[in-house]
């Protein structure tokens, strides 16, 4: 009788641990999702950033000379391409943080 007692928890022990694994299994595929898609947000964003800092530079070499306005304008939108794309970075390390987070469930 006892050792019947015994089987019986074992079989939930080894049922809970392979629940317990196919949660872990999900929650690494979760994490590699999240991970991949910061990576890209994240590159993205470096080339956005990379073109508008040098359009600004490229204008603001332009200043006070004969293309004085076309200057102006390239110091313009370059900042603004350039802020945008370190927003974008900036942005995807909330990929990161939802890596950290278990779902509820």
């Amino acid at each position: 009788m006892p050792a019947l007692c015994f089987a019986q928890t074992e079989t939930k022990d080894v049922e809970q641990l392979k629940k317990e694994i196919l949660l872990l299994q999900g929650d690494v595929a979760q994490i590699q999702v999240n991970l991949s898609q910061a990576q890209n947000k994240f590159k993205r964003g470096i080339i956005i950033a990379t073109i508008g800092y040098s359009v600004t530079i490229a204008g603001g070499l332009m200043l006070g000379r004969k293309n004085d306005d076309l200057g102006k304008v390239l110091l313009v939108s370059g900042g603004i391409t350039g802020i945008t794309g370190t927003f974008l970075m900036a942005d995807a390390f909330k990929y990161l943080g939802r890596a950290g987070q278990r779902n509820s469930r």
